[in-house]
């Protein structure tokens, strides 16, 4: 997700797999079989390119985050309380920038 992320157009799977700097490299059919199921989970859009697709995030990575981070709380059982111990783990610099963030 961090190069289709950060990528100005859709990405085919071979553009991905080129960008991913791994030893040993990984297989052209790992990446093709995670961008499908991506596809299929919602998380990229993909459009026919002749053989191939060229995929897309269909959210941008902090809308992506939000969504996580949401989910996450609804299945805590009590969200406020697991929101109270995810603020007692951020840094000072962290804490400032929320407070600003819901100032506005």
């Amino acid at each position: 997700m961090d190069h289709l992320w950060a990528a100005d157009e859709p990405l085919t799977v071979r553009d991905v797999l080129e960008r991913i700097d791994r030893d040993p490299p990984l297989a052209y059919t790992t990446v093709m079989t995670v961008m499908d199921n991506l596809h299929r989970k919602g998380v990229v859009t993909r459009q026919r390119e002749g053989r191939a697709f060229r995929y897309r995030p269909t959210k941008d990575r902090a809308a992506h985050t939000a969504d996580l981070m949401h989910e996450l709380l609804s299945g805590s059982g009590d969200s406020s309380v697991t929101l109270l111990r995810f603020l007692d783990t951020m840094s000072p610099a962290e804490v400032k920038k929320l407070k600003r963030a819901l100032g506005d």
